[in-house]
């Protein structure tokens, strides 16, 4: 069995019932992959000790690593512990180094312990606490050639334990290999098109199987990931960095930005070449642009603010359209998005304007589909362009995500062609 193998094991009927989403185990599989640790599988087991178990045992069959995230807590259905303990046939002890670390850790809050946190202090004979972040220890335990690894399934505290004890300990059995990703991010171009100009890199390292390609799309925007594994991180940049270079070249003007930059960091960085501010006026996405922009750094020095101007009424009433043009043109249109965009820059003293209107569903509005959107710029030299899309007639937030994605990349594009 390779060292390098692990797998990830994620305890809790509230994943199950769809009530949460695991995120700790992508979170994990991330981490372990930049260290060259291969994870193989990902299983979900709810709070039932017979079938968590059964995972277990059938997880250290396949893998040298596995970690067990969840389950530690102080309530009657926090069961890790319990599994772990029929799986290597042994008793839980209770430590009581971990009973004074509780008993403190609540009396620096002010607060009565309950009794039930006292079962955060037994722990598998045999195992090796992990220092708590908060109330809940981890451990690790060796089964017939695998090592189990229980972390919380608070994420705050489960990525401090992984980062402090579980990696450096991968490390120390020999996973000296990496797996670095990097990220070509796209917008306003369909995964297909965007497949097809890669076509080239795509069969070239097909035959070569390291780096390998792959096409990530996600309401309007396209990423092309290229992942490498080589002895070390720089080593893997090193194969990595000619092949985004030869992509960025192969999208040219489709691209909005590498790695964590979308579209909102590419207008960011335009609005800061021209030296110009930026307004919106919001309706179909309820906010959302202007909560997009908010999460680039220094949003204040060039995003002025926004208007939300959702219902009809709200249009002429914070925005000053002319309760007239509504009435032709209806509230999803070029002339209502136009008004929008010059209101919203003048309301604001911004140099440019945007607005963005349209039908989220799931019935027509006025006359107009599921779907079709509109975005306008008012921009200083006084035009306003405008653009129009049907986007997908999913769901509701999936229709305002899309249209959040499509305004800032008409932006993008317009802020582009000014000198």
């Amino acid at each position: 069995m390779p060292d390098t193998s692990a797998e990830i094991v994620a305890v809790g009927s509230e994943l199950l019932l769809g009530e949460h989403v695991d995120t700790n185990s992508a979170w994990i599989s991330s981490r372990l992959a930049e260290v060259g640790v291969d994870v193989y599988r990902h299983t979900t087991v709810g709070d039932n000790v017979g079938r968590m178990v059964d995972a277990l045992r059938q997880a250290c069959g396949r893998a040298r690593t596995v970690i067990v995230t969840g389950g530690l807590g102080p309530t009657a259905d926090d069961l890790t512990r319990v599994a772990v303990a029929r799986l290597a046939n042994v008793e839980l002890q209770r430590h009581a180094e971990i009973v004074a670390y509780l008993q403190e850790h609540f009396h620096r809050g002010g607060r009565q312990m309950p009794d039930s946190n006292l079962l955060q202090a037994d722990i598998p004979a045999g195992a090796r606490v992990l220092e708590p972040v908060g109330t809940a220890p981890g451990f690790a335990i060796d089964l017939d050639g695998s090592t189990v690894w229980c972390v919380p399934g608070v994420p705050r505290e489960m990525t401090v334990m992984v980062a402090r004890d579980i990696i450096p300990a991968l490390q120390r059995l020999g996973a000296a290999a990496a797996t670095v990703s990097r990220v070509v991010r796209t917008s306003g171009t369909a995964e297909s098109a965007v497949d097809e100009a890669c076509a080239a890199v795509t069969r070239r390292l097909e035959a070569t199987g390291n780096p390998t390609l792959a096409f990530l799309a996600s309401r309007g925007e396209t990423r092309v990931r290229v992942t490498a594994k080589a002895a070390d991180r720089d080593a893997a940049l090193a194969l990595l960095d000619p092949l985004v270079d030869e992509l960025l070249e192969l999208l040219g003007a489709n691209v909005v930005g590498i790695d964590d930059e979308g579209v909102e960091s590419a207008v960011a960085r335009q609005l800061r070449r021209l030296a110009m501010t930026l307004a919106v006026a919001e309706s179909i996405t309820g906010g959302g642009v202007g909560a997009r922009l908010v999460t680039v750094p220094g949003a204040s020095d060039w995003f002025a603010g926004g208007l939300v101007t959702y219902a009809t009424e709200t249009k002429s009433r914070l925005a000053d359209v002319d309760p007239s043009l509504l009435e032709a043109f209806g509230p999803v249109s070029q002339e209502t998005a136009v008004a929008l965009a010059t209101s919203a820059r003048a309301r604001l003293e911004a140099d440019v304007g945007l607005a963005v209107v349209g039908v989220a569903g799931p019935t027509t509005q006025g006359g107009q589909p599921v779907g079709l959107t509109w975005a306008a710029a008012a921009l200083p030299d006084g035009s306003t362009p405008a653009t129009s899309r049907r986007l997908p007639a999913r769901s509701r937030s999936d229709v305002q995500e899309f249209a959040v994605s499509m305004a800032l990349d008409f932006l993008r594009r317009q802020l582009a062609e000014l000198s």
